[in-house]
Order: structure tokens, then C-alpha cells, then sequence
């Protein structure tokens, strides 16, 4: 947060140290809505410190990055109509020998 001002930006199109989502617990919530939020609250309250809280907020803050993904509904849409593009395993695997990733 730079000057008190707060950017959304994608994740893919901002620095990695910035993502649209803050992953912290006011950033989760305020990306939340409605039953989501008080859901997200209630898991908190019940975690306790360590590898539980951190899977919670983890899990979350996944959730919240769909949720305030600016494509969100296209996608959905898409999906829905049966017209979202897909690619097969063998082809993503093709793909990462070739840029030699493993």
C-alpha cells in the first residue's frame, strides 16, 4: 500500500508482491461478501495459530481471488455455454517440455 491508497490490479498484470487480493485477513474479508465473509470470520475464530490459521486464511484467499476476478463471469458464462477453450494434459505437458520447463 503506497500513500494510504490501495491498487487493484490482476494478479497477472501486477507485481507479484501486489496481488489483487491482499492476503491478509482485512484484505480477504474485504474482498468477501455477504454469508462468504461471516464464513470466512467463523473458520478464523475456530483456527487455531500456526498451520491451521495459515490453511484457512490459504484457502480463503484463494476463494477471494476467484471471487474479485475481473473475468469472473465471462468465464462463467463460458463455461456454462459450453464454449470455454480447453486443453488436454498431454497438451499442457507438450507445451513445458518445450519452454524445458519440467
Amino acid at each position: 500500500m503506497k500513500g494510504g491508497v490501495m491498487s487493484a490490479q490482476p494478479v497477472g498484470n501486477g507485481p507479484v508482491d501486489h496481488p489483487r487480493v491482499p492476503k491478509t485477513i482485512g484484505g480477504i474479508s474485504n474482498a468477501l461478501r455477504g454469508s462468504r465473509r461471516a464464513q470466512f470470520f467463523a473458520e478464523l475464530l475456530e483456527a487455531q495459530q500456526g498451520p491451521e490459521l495459515d490453511g484457512v486464511l490459504t484457502a480463503w484467499w484463494g476463494r477471494a481471488m476467484l471471487d474479485t476476478d475481473p473475468d469472473r463471469d465471462r468465464v462463467r458464462a463460458a463455461a456454462e455455454a459450453g464454449t470455454l477453450p480447453t486443453t488436454s494434459m498431454d497438451e499442457v505437458l507438450r507445451r513445458r517440455r518445450e519452454r524445458g520447463i519440467r
